[in-house]
């Protein structure tokens, strides 16, 4: 696990050792324990490592035994002991024990289709010197991600986005295409970012470099064919079966090795694979809030208590009231791009806890995609009845839902927020409905807040329909998340605020074996009836008991919403106000003005888009207006202070 980066010239120009060194310096958070770079005129790799596996041996770059192939590798390599003794067969030698060098030599024999025996999550760069070539790649599911920098003269790439405006010539600007993808979805899709001229490179992507030419392609995509011949034991099976290998496989490490752990289904699953691989305890972590009632709906450390008590784990729990003007800065600073999923102020917290004793954690990531645990996939089940009632009916309840309440730090107005966007949507073809729960603001909305209409905004969700196929609609929705959400929101959050702590997170859920799995699993067979992941609770009945099973599910995010009526209400004031707006000149006023009172009197749930504008006026002024990240803390600070 490390951060690499790197620079090819176009113009025949060597590439310069302190441009490499500025790069790593800014990602040195993501390797604190060893650091190299290759360079070969007009190429250069380079690398920042968190020593995982092989500690001793496992330095980067790593030559092939003529010197002629050089590779830096992000991530891990979960098979590399099955591909290295494949390769030791075919008589390759192998210098190390890291995972890292079995791609070196799995390029050598099989070229650029290496990738397709990769079980992992990686991203990586290949030096090949006798062709003059560069390759890099992205994991399947982009559990790592990669950034692209491209102009007249050079190709770069980093892991992280700031190292890219390390290099000479490049400052951050702020990419207004981008802009309305995310006002609408709370976050920026692949292949663009919010930095003018630096793009993501798509999971399962590679690039090369060679004879002057840059090639880009996919080398995988989700299965669009639902497998019917299957019976529902079998898929039991498969599923069990499907799981406990992966969290087998993602449990290899030389150092000390833990969990997320909030007392649900996913984490709870993994924590249950991970203690019958082993006799040590399991060390688990769990995090809670302090407060009142809107606090209570996210602690869950009662069923992360019930759960670890159950394996005998070793578990940590930490009950916090976080410091959220002090922490936005620096988290919004470590994310790249703002995001308004509150789950990166948690997933931050609680991986700044665990690693007071591990280096790796395993989270539950990616099951509620895979088996269908999201509320947003019934929206076809209670649309069908609610279009069997007469037209009078539906009209009467449409117009009384209008008027609903909304706010999720309430369990009623929770409750009365999910029917209001049931009934709303109940009129749209599937693809439009299932937009209408992912957006955090409306199209028409977003076109009224900007100031200026971007030149092209490219619809992500779009795209991802017209990839999806033509397969049931939860799994249409399965495969749009995958191109979207999953990467560039979950993700992304994951690895940023894991690594802003040098701790490495590992997916169980997201092995592109279970993955292709469950996207071959028909839509009846995971949430028959409308039950949410139906088989996946079926599967794991031998593991856990009915109340954690069947338990109430909540989101791994925070009450910001009620914090914005409260305590964080001068912060929210401060960044929206409308002489701040007016200098930033990207929205209107007076459409943010009514966002906030709509938000405060409970006509709208307007946490996730208020927080998206928050967050993007907070990543202004660190990459935009050149800030630290204390700067910044120390201004808001005073807002709400006074």
């Amino acid at each position: 696990m490390c951060g690499i980066h790197g620079i090819f010239q176009f113009d025949g120009q060597a590439v310069q050792p302190g441009q490499l060194t500025a790069m790593g310096n800014i990602t040195r958070h993501r390797g604190p324990d060893d650091e190299g770079q290759h360079i070969d005129g007009d190429c250069g790799i380079a690398m920042r490592r968190l020593s995982i596996i092989d500690l001793a041996g496992g330095h980067q770059p790593i030559s092939s035994a003529d010197g002629t192939r050089v590779l830096v590798c992000n991530g891990e390599i979960y098979n590399f002991r099955e591909l290295r003794a494949e390769l030791q067969a075919k008589g390759y030698g192998f210098k190390t024990g890291s995972d890292s060098e079995v791609l070196l030599h799995l390029y050598d024999a099989e070229g650029d289709d290496f990738v397709q025996r990769l079980n992992g999550m990686f991203d990586f760069a290949l030096w090949d010197a006798r062709r003059r070539r560069l390759l890099i790649g992205r994991d399947r599911l982009g559990v790592k991600p990669l950034y692209v920098l491209q102009d007249r003269h050079r190709l770069a790439f980093a892991t992280e986005a700031k190292a890219l405006l390390a290099l000479p010539g490049v400052r951050a600007e702020i990419n207004r295409d981008a802009l309305p993808g995310y006002l609408q979805l709370g976050y920026v899709a692949a292949p663009q970012t919010l930095f003018k001229g630096i793009r993501k490179l798509p999971p399962a992507t590679l690039l090369a470099i060679e004879g002057g030419q840059v090639k880009e392609w996919r080398y995988w995509r989700l299965p669009a064919r639902i497998d019917r011949q299957c019976t529902a034991a079998d898929w039991l099976e498969r599923t069990r079966s499907g799981l406990e290998r992966s969290v087998r496989m993602q449990m290899v490490s030389d150092v000390p090795i833990g969990a997320f752990l909030s007392g649900g289904v996913d984490s709870s699953a993994v924590v249950g694979y991970m203690a019958r691989q082993t006799q040590q305890p399991i060390r688990t972590y769990a995090i809670g809030f302090e407060g009142g009632e809107a606090e209570a709906l996210y602690n869950e450390l009662p069923y992360a208590r019930r759960v670890a008590q159950l394996f005998g784990t070793q578990h940590r729990e930490i009950v916090v009231k976080p410091d959220v003007v002090g922490l936005l800065p620096k988290l919004l600073w470590h994310m790249d791009e703002p995001v308004a999923d509150t789950a990166f102020i948690t997933t931050y917290l609680v991986s700044e806890f665990a690693r007071q004793d591990v280096k790796v954690i395993l989270s539950g990531v990616g099951g509620d995609e895979l088996f269908g645990g999201y509320r947003r996939y019934l929206g076809e089940h209670y649309a069908s009845r609610f279009n069997r009632l007469p037209g009078p009916l539906r009209s009467l309840a449409a117009a009384a839902a209008a008027r609903l309440p909304a706010d999720r730090h309430s369990g009623l107005l929770n409750t009365l927020r999910l029917a209001k966007g049931f009934v709303a949507s109940a009129g749209m073809n599937p693809d439009e409905r299932y937009r209408s729960y992912l957006q955090i603001m409306a199209a028409d909305t977003v076109q009224q807040l900007l100031v200026s209409a971007p030149s092209s905004a490219p619809d992500a969700l779009a795209l991802a329909f017209a990839a999806a196929g033509q397969h049931d609609p939860l799994n249409r929705m399965f495969a749009v998340d995958a191109e979207t959400q999953l990467p560039d929101d979950l993700l992304m959050l994951t690895d940023k605020m894991s690594m802003a702590v040098s701790l490495e997170c590992r997916v169980p859920f997201l092995d592109h074996e279970l993955v292709e799995m469950a996207a071959a699993m028909p839509a009846d067979i995971k949430i028959p009836g409308g039950q949410l992941k139906s088989v996946l609770k079926t599967a794991l009945g031998d593991l856990l008991p009915a109340d954690i099973l069947h338990r109430k599910k909540r989101g791994f995010g925070t009450p910001m919403g009620a914090w914005l009526k409260r305590e964080l209400a001068p912060l929210l004031r401060g960044l929206l106000a409308p002489d701040v707006l007016r200098a930033r000149g990207l929205f209107q006023p007076a459409v943010v003005d009514r966002l906030v009172a709509d938000h405060q009197a409970n006509r709208i749930d307007g946490t996730d888009a208020l927080l998206a504008l928050m967050n993007l006026e907070i990543w202004s002024r660190l990459y935009l207006d050149q800030r630290s990240p204390d700067d910044v803390a120390a201004e808001l600070r005073q807002w709400v202070v006074a």
